[in-house]
C-alpha cells in the first residue's frame, strides 16, 4: 500500500495533477478553497481533509499548487497551515510559480519543524498537466527528491523532472523559462504582424519557420492561437503576469539587467489593463498586433 500524498490547491493545474497522482495508486488526500474540485476528486477515490493542517497530520508528502507566493506562505506557515501540525520526516512539495527568496524561505522554516521542502515549479500548461507530461523543475535536497521522484513522474514526463539545485534554484528556472517563453512570444508576435502588413500569407510563413532554426513550442502551439484568434486559456494572462513580476524582482536582486523581459512585461501589463487578464498569454500577440494597427482579421491573415 502506498503511502498517503496530500495535495492542497485543485484549480486548472491542481486538479489534474492531482488526479494523474490518484490514478497511479497514490491514496490521496486533498484540501481546496472552493469545494468543488474536492468533490470531484472524492468522487474519483480522495478524501477531503478540513484544512491544510489536516492534510500535514493524514500525510507525510504534501504537494501544493497554489497561485502566487502570498498563497504558499498561508497555506504552509499561517495560521491552522501545514507546519502547524507537520510531521517531522515529512516532504513539502510546492509545485507553484512563487519568488525564489519565498521558496529559499520557507524551506528554512520546514527543517525547523524536522521537514524538508522542495520548490518544484512546473512548465507545460494545462495540457502538460491533464497529460501527465509537465517539465517539473526542482530545487531542494537531493535525498528528498529522489524519495519523491516517483511521485513526481506521476505527474510528469520523467525525462523532463529535473533537480536543478539547492532549495530555490527551481524558482530561478521556473523565471528563466517565463522569460524564454515571453521573448520567443513577442518575437513570434513581431513576425506575424510584419507577414501580414506586407501581404504574405502568415499561415505560410509559420509553416515555414517551424521547418527551421526558428521551430519552438511557442510558434507551434502558440503561433497556432494567433492564426485562429483563439485564446481560450490555458494559463491566463494575469498569471503570466505575475510571473514576469516575480522575474523583474529576481533580476534586481541579482542585478542581471534583462531589457527584453523588461518589454515582455510591459505587453502583458497593457493586456491586463486592457480587461484581458483573463485571456491566455498568447494574447500578449493582440497588444502587438493593436500596435501594428492590425485589425482581428488582418492578424490571423484573413483576406
Amino acid at each position: 500500500m502506498q503511502q498517503p500524498v496530500g495535495f492542497i490547491g485543485l484549480g486548472v493545474m491542481g486538479k489534474p495533477m492531482a488526479k494523474n497522482v490518484l490514478e497511479k495508486g497514490y491514496p490521496l488526500v486533498v484540501h481546496n478553497r472552493s469545494r468543488g474540485a474536492v468533490d470531484e476528486l472524492v468522487a474519483a477515490g480522495a478524501t477531503a481533509a478540513a484544512s491544510s493542517a489536516d492534510v500535514a497530520r493524514r500525510a507525510r508528502t504534501i504537494i501544493t499548487m497554489l497561485p502566487d507566493s502570498p498563497d504558499v506562505d498561508q497555506v504552509l506557515a499561517g495560521p491552522d497551515g501545514v507546519f502547524s501540525a507537520i510531521q517531522p520526516g515529512s516532504i513539502v512539495i510546492d509545485m507553484s510559480s512563487i519568488a525564489p527568496a519565498t521558496a529559499r524561505r520557507l524551506a528554512d522554516v520546514a527543517r525547523t519543524r524536522g521537514a524538508r521542502m522542495l520548490d518544484a515549479p512546473v512548465s507545460g500548461g494545462e495540457i502538460g498537466a491533464i497529460n501527465a507530461s509537465l517539465s517539473i523543475m526542482v530545487g531542494g535536497d537531493a535525498d528528498a527528491v529522489a524519495e519523491v521522484t516517483p511521485i513526481l513522474h506521476a505527474m510528469g514526463n520523467p525525462d523532463r523532472v529535473i533537480r536543478i539545485g539547492d532549495s530555490g534554484a527551481g524558482q530561478i528556472c521556473k523565471v528563466c523559462n517565463q522569460m524564454v517563453i515571453g521573448g520567443t512570444l513577442a518575437a513570434v508576435s513581431e513576425a506575424f504582424a510584419l507577414a501580414r502588413k506586407a501581404g504574405v500569407d502568415v499561415s505560410r510563413v509559420r509553416n515555414a519557420l517551424l521547418g527551421g532554426f526558428a521551430a519552438s513550442r511557442v510558434l507551434e502551439v502558440h503561433g497556432e492561437r494567433m492564426l485562429t484568434g483563439n485564446y481560450k486559456p490555458g494559463f491566463r494572462a494575469r498569471l503570466y503576469a505575475k510571473d514576469l513580476r516575480i522575474a523583474s524582482q529576481t533580476l534586481a536582486e541579482h542585478e542581471a539587467p534583462a531589457p527584453v523581459s523588461a518589454a515582455v512585461h510591459q505587453l502583458v501589463t497593457a493586456l491586463v489593463a486592457a480587461g484581458r487578464g483573463d485571456d491566455d498569454y498568447a494574447a500578449l500577440a493582440t497588444v502587438l498586433f493593436e500596435l501594428a494597427h492590425l485589425s482581428t482579421d488582418d492578424a490571423r491573415g484573413v483576406s
